[in-house]
C-alpha cells in the first residue's frame, strides 16, 4: 500500500473527535471539569500551559467537578486567561458575577455565599447579632431624640378646659360649656396627705416606686389601638398626669409614644410628690371643677386644705369617672343620679379598704369612718332647658365620636343641634301655663308635691329632635332629663303598636294575612283571654285569667277602631295574644322603641299589649312619627355637625330612613287614632285643634304616670306626668293630685300638648293633611253578638277576682251624670254611655285610657306589675 494512503496516526488522547470534545469541555463547562477546578497544583492552567489535545481526567463526572470547584474556592473561580480565552472564543471554566471581583466580600452576606440547599437561606449568627445591635441602637437614638424634643409640662399653662360651645338648629349660639374659670393651682402642702393617700392607693399603690411608667400598660394599649380595639389610658399616676395635659383626646400611636417620653422626663425631673400635686391640680372632677381646689368647694364649699378624710376618699373616688361616679348622674342612660350614687359609696368603701391593704390608713382609723360624705347642692350656669339640651347633644355626639363624656368635657367642639329655639320656648311656657293652674302646693302640699312633666317633639320626616321639655332646670336643682328619662310606663299609647303589628302581620286566625282595624273583639269587662290555642291562659290562682276594663260598661263586640276610640283594655289584650307578643316587639323595635326598654317583667304577658313598657317621650314621639311618616321610621338624633380646631369632623350625617311597616298599614293606623280625636277619649281637647291631628293617650296602673303621644304630618310630640319620690327613684300615685280624683292622658297631658301644638304649627305655612288611608285586611267577627247583662258581669267579677290584688279592691266611683257641670281639668266630662269609667288604671280597675292591668304570660308565668325597662335614645338605655 502507498505511503499517502496509510492513516495517520492517532493521538494518544483520542484523535480529532477527543480533542473536539476536549475542547467544548474546556469552553463550555458540561463536558470535564477545569483543570483549576479539581485543586491540583498541576492542573492549574500557567500563560501557555494550553494544550488542545491534553489529557483530561473526569474525577468522577460533571457534578463531581462542581462540588470540587465550589469546595476549592468557596463558589469563586479565578479569571479566565486572555489569551486562551481569545484562543479559545470560549469563556473560562470559572466563569459568572463572583468571576469580575475575585476575593471580594458582600457587605451583607444573604443569601449566604459558600452554601447551598437551605444553608445558603439561614442567616449567620453575625448576621442576626448585627441586625439585632442595629435596631437597638436605633430605638436609643430615637428615644434620645424624643426625650430631648420634649418639655415637662407646666400645669399653668397646660390641662386647661376649653369651651364647648353649642348652637341652635339656626346656627345661634345656645350655650357654652367648660372653660378655665373654675381651676385654682394649689400648693403641695395646701393638698390633705388623705387626698394623696387615697389616690395613690386606688389608682397606683407602686407610685412611690416605679418609674412613671408601666410597660405592660403601655403594650396593651398600643396592642388594641393596632388592632382598633378598645383604648386604654395610662396605668400610672405619671402617666394619667401627662395624659391630661393633652387637651386632644385622640387615641393614636403617636401621642402615646409622646405620653410614654414625657412620663420618663417627668418622672426623672420631678418629685414624687411634686407629680402627685400636678396630677390633683389637672386632674377633672365634675361639676365642671379641674383640680382638687375647685373640686373641694363645688362638691363641698371648703377650700382644699380643710377637706375631711372623708371628703377627700370621696373625691379620689370620683376620679374613677366623673360621669360615673358623680352622684349628681351624667350622661347617658348608665349615668343616673341612683346608679352614680350606689357606684360611688361602693367605690368609696373599696378604697378605705384598700388604704388599709397597702399601708397607707390604720385600721382602726378606718373603724372609725362608716358616714358618705353629704355634698353641696350642685349649682349650674345652664338656666331653664338650655341643661338638658346639652346633655342630649353632648351624649349624642361622644357617642358618634367615640369619646367619653368626660373626655368631650375637655373641651374645643363646636356642635350645631337640630333643637328650634323657638319651639323649645312654646314648649316649655305650655308645661309653664298647666302646672300653674294645676298645681297648687300651699293648698296641697303632699298631693301635688313631686309632680313631674317631661315632653319631646321630633320631624317626624327626619328624626330631627327639635323641642323638649326636661323638667326645672339645672339652675333649679333638678337635673334628670324628664324628656329622656326612663321607668315611666307608657300605658295605651302602646296600642296602636299593637295595633300595627295586628294590621303588618296578620294574625293566628287569618293565617297571617293583614287584620283590618274594623275586626271585632270581645269588649267586655273581665273576659277570659285565651292562648292561640283557644285554650284559657291561666292564672296565678290557677283559674282563667279575666282581663280588667277600667270600669263594667258591658261593650259586647266592638271593632278595633272603636276600642281604640274608648280605650277598652280587654280587645287589645286578646289581640296581643292572637298576633304574638313577639311581634308587637318586632314592630316597636323598627319603630325606634329599644329593648332595653321592653318590661322585662310582663314581656310575655298579656299586660305587655296594654303599655307596662317605658320607653322616654322622646322615644316615643319619635315612633309615632313613624306613623306620620307613612311607615317610614328615623331615628331621633340631635347633631348637624361638629367641629374640633376649626375642621369638621365625620360622622355627623342625617341618619337614613328604614320602612318599619307598609304606607298603608301606617295610614290606617292615622285613620284610627284621628278618630281618638275626633270622638274619643282625647276628644274634650283637641278635637277641635284646627289642622289635621292623630294621637292616643294613655294612664297607666294606680294612676302613676299619664300621657298622651299626637301628631302631624310636620310633628311628633310626646307629654307625659308623673309624681316620683326623689329619695326612693318610685312612682307614686297621682290620685288627688291637682284637686281631681284621678288624672288621665285626655286632659292634663293632652292640654300641654295642644297648647305647644297650636303655637308650633303655626310656623308652618299650611299644614299638610294625612293621607288617606285605603281599605286593608280581613275582618273577623263582622256581626256584632249579643251583649250580656251588667249583672252578669257583676257576677263573674265577685266569682273570679283578679289574680294579681291590689291594695284597694274598690270597684269605682260612680259615674257622673250627663248634667254635672265641667270644671277643672274635666274628670267629670267624660261622657259615661262611652268612655268606659273614669276610675284609675290598673290590676283592678283598668283606667280610662285602658290602663296597666298586670296579667299571666300565655305560659302561666308570674304577673309582675311593676315596669322596669329603660328606654334607649343613642344605643343606651334612654329614651
Amino acid at each position: 500500500m502507498s505511503e499517502h494512503r496509510r492513516k495517520p496516526p492517532q493521538p494518544q488522547g483520542g484523535g480529532r473527535a477527543a480533542a473536539r470534545r476536549g475542547q467544548s469541555g474546556s469552553s463550555s463547562g458540561r463536558r470535564a471539569a477545569p483543570r483549576g477546578a479539581t485543586g491540583s497544583p498541576s492542573g492549574s492552567y500557567g500563560p501557555d500551559s494550553y494544550e488542545p489535545g491534553g489529557e483530561e481526567r473526569p474525577y468522577g463526572g460533571r457534578a463531581e467537578a462542581r462540588r470540587a470547584a465550589q469546595r476549592s474556592g468557596g463558589g469563586r473561580r479565578r479569571a479566565a486567561d486572555p489569551g486562551r480565552a481569545g484562543r479559545r472564543g470560549a469563556p473560562p471554566a470559572g466563569r459568572g458575577r463572583a468571576a469580575a471581583a475575585p476575593g471580594r466580600k458582600r457587605f451583607i452576606d444573604y443569601p449566604r455565599a459558600g452554601k447551598y440547599g437551605w444553608r445558603r437561606w439561614m442567616p449567620s449568627w453575625k448576621l442576626v447579632s448585627g441586625l439585632f445591635l442595629g435596631f437597638i441602637g436605633s430605638l436609643v437614638a430615637v428615644a434620645g431624640i424624643g426625650y430631648a424634643m420634649v418639655g415637662v409640662p407646666n400645669p399653668n399653662k397646660t390641662a386647661l378646659a376649653q369651651n364647648n360651645v353649642f348652637y341652635w338648629a339656626d346656627k345661634s349660639q345656645m350655650a357654652a360649656t367648660g372653660g378655665q374659670t373654675n381651676r385654682q393651682i394649689v400648693g403641695s402642702e395646701k393638698i390633705p396627705k388623705a387626698v394623696k393617700n387615697a389616690v395613690v392607693s386606688a389608682e397606683n399603690a407602686s407610685f412611690y416606686e416605679d418609674k412613671g411608667i408601666d410597660p405592660m400598660g403601655i403594650a396593651r394599649a398600643l396592642a388594641n389601638m393596632a388592632s382598633g380595639g378598645e383604648t386604654q389610658g395610662g396605668s400610672t399616676i405619671t402617666q394619667q398626669y401627662v395624659k391630661n395635659t393633652y387637651l386632644s383626646q385622640e387615641q393614636t400611636v403617636s401621642r402615646k409614644f409622646k405620653e410614654l417620653f414625657i412620663s420618663i422626663k417627668v418622672n426623672s425631673k420631678l418629685s414624687k410628690d411634686e407629680i402627685l400635686s400636678r396630677y390633683l391640680n389637672t386632674a377633672y372632677f365634675g361639676r365642671n371643677a379641674y383640680g382638687i381646689q375647685a373640686a373641694a368647694q363645688a362638691y363641698f364649699g371648703v377650700d382644699a386644705e380643710d377637706l375631711t378624710t372623708e371628703q377627700c376618699v370621696f373625691l379620689a373616688s370620683v376620679l374613677k369617672g366623673p360621669n360615673l361616679y358623680n352622684p349628681d348622674g351624667g350622661v347617658g342612660s348608665n349615668a343616673t343620679p341612683e346608679a352614680n350614687t350606689a357606684r360611688a359609696k361602693e367605690r368609696w368603701s373599696w378604697i378605705l379598704d384598700r388604704m388599709v391593704e397597702v399601708g397607707r390608713m390604720p385600721q382602726s382609723e378606718r373603724a372609725k369612718i362608716t358616714t358618705f360624705p353629704k355634698l353641696k347642692p350642685k349649682t349650674s350656669s345652664l338656666t331653664g332647658q338650655t341643661g338638658y339640651l346639652v346633655d342630649i347633644a353632648k351624649e349624642y355626639a361622644a357617642k358618634k365620636l367615640g369619646l367619653t363624656a368626660d373626655q368631650l368635657d375637655r373641651g374645643g367642639y363646636r356642635i350645631y343641634t337640630t333643637f328650634d329655639k323657638k319651639k323649645v320656648q312654646e314648649l316649655e311656657a305650655a308645661v309653664k301655663k298647666t302646672q300653674k293652674s294645676f298645681l297648687d302646693l300651699k293648698e296641697r302640699p303632699e298631693l301635688d308635691k313631686y309632680v313631674q312633666f317631661g315632653a319631646a317633639s321630633v320631624d317626624p320626616k327626619t328624626g330631627a329632635i327639635v323641642a323638649l321639655y326636661g323638667g326645672e332646670g339645672f339652675d333649679k336643682g333638678h337635673y334628670t332629663n324628664n324628656a329622656n328619662t326612663t321607668g315611666v310606663p307608657v300605658g295605651s299609647t302602646w296600642k296602636p303598636i299593637v295595633l300595627a303589628s295586628a294590621m303588618q302581620y296578620g294574625t293566628y286566625q287569618t293565617e297571617g294575612e293583614p287584620l283590618s282595624p274594623m275586626a271585632r273583639y270581645n269588649g267586655n269587662d273581665l273576659v277570659v283571654i285565651k292562648n292561640q290555642q283557644g285554650d284559657p291562659i291561666m292564672g296565678n290562682d290557677g283559674k282563667p285569667f279575666r282581663q280588667k276594663n277600667e270600669g263594667t260598661k258591658a261593650w259586647g263586640m266592638v271593632t278595633l277602631k272603636k276600642a281604640m276610640e274608648q280605650s277598652i283594655n280587654t280587645p287589645f289584650a286578646q289581640l296581643g295574644i292572637d298576633v304574638g307578643l313577639s311581634k308587637t316587639r318586632n314592630m316597636a323595635e323598627a319603630m325606634g322603641i329599644k329593648e332595653e326598654s321592653f318590661d322585662k317583667g310582663n314581656l310575655n304577658n298579656v299586660s305587655f299589649s296594654l303599655g307596662t313598657s317605658t320607653p322616654s317621650a322622646i322615644r316615643m314621639a319619635d315612633a309615632y312619627g313613624t306613623f306620620a311618616a307613612e311607615g317610614e321610621h328615623f331615628e331621633p338624633y340631635s347633631v348637624t355637625k361638629v367641629l374640633k380646631d376649626g375642621v369638621e369632623l365625620p360622622g355627623f350625617e342625617k341618619p337614613k330612613g328604614s320602612q318599619a311597616m307598609e304606607a298603608n298599614v301606617a295610614n290606617n293606623v292615622t285613620d284610627v287614632l284621628e278618630n281618638v280625636v275626633k270622638n274619643g277619649t282625647a276628644k274634650e281637647k283637641i278635637a277641635d285643634i284646627g289642622f289635621p291631628v292623630a294621637g292616643k293617650t294613655g294612664t297607666t296602673d294606680k294612676n302613676k304616670s299619664a300621657w298622651f303621644v299626637g301628631y302631624t304630618r310636620e310633628l311628633s310630640t310626646a307629654v307625659t306626668l308623673f309624681r316620683t319620690d326623689p329619695a326612693k327613684g318610685e312612682l307614686l300615685s297621682m290620685n288627688g293630685t291637682g284637686g281631681v280624683p284621678s288624672i288621665h292622658g285626655g286632659d292634663i297631658p293632652a292640654q300641654v300638648w295642644r297648647d305647644y301644638m297650636v303655637k308650633a304649627e303655626a310656623s308652618y305655612d299650611d299644614p299638610e293633611p294625612f293621607p288617606e288611608a285605603e281599605p286593608l285586611g280581613e275582618i273577623i267577627n263582622p256581626s256584632p253578638s249579643p251583649t250580656p247583662t251588667p249583672s252578669a258581669t257583676e257576677t263573674e267579677e265577685e266569682e273570679s277576682p283578679s289574680p294579681t290584688p291590689t291594695p284597694s279592691a274598690t270597684k269605682g266611683k260612680p259615674e257622673p251624670s250627663a248634667t254635672e257641670t265641667c270644671s277643672g281639668w274635666g274628670w267629670k266630662c267624660q261622657d259615661p254611655t262611652t268612655t268606659g269609667g273614669t276610675d284609675t288604671g290598673g290590676t283592678t280597675t283598668g283606667g280610662t285610657d285602658g290602663g296597666v292591668s298586670t296579667s299571666p304570660s300565655p305560659t302561666a308565668s308570674d304577673g309582675s306589675t311593676k315596669g322596669n325597662g329603660n328606654g334607649g335614645l343613642f344605643g343606651g338605655s334612654t329614651g
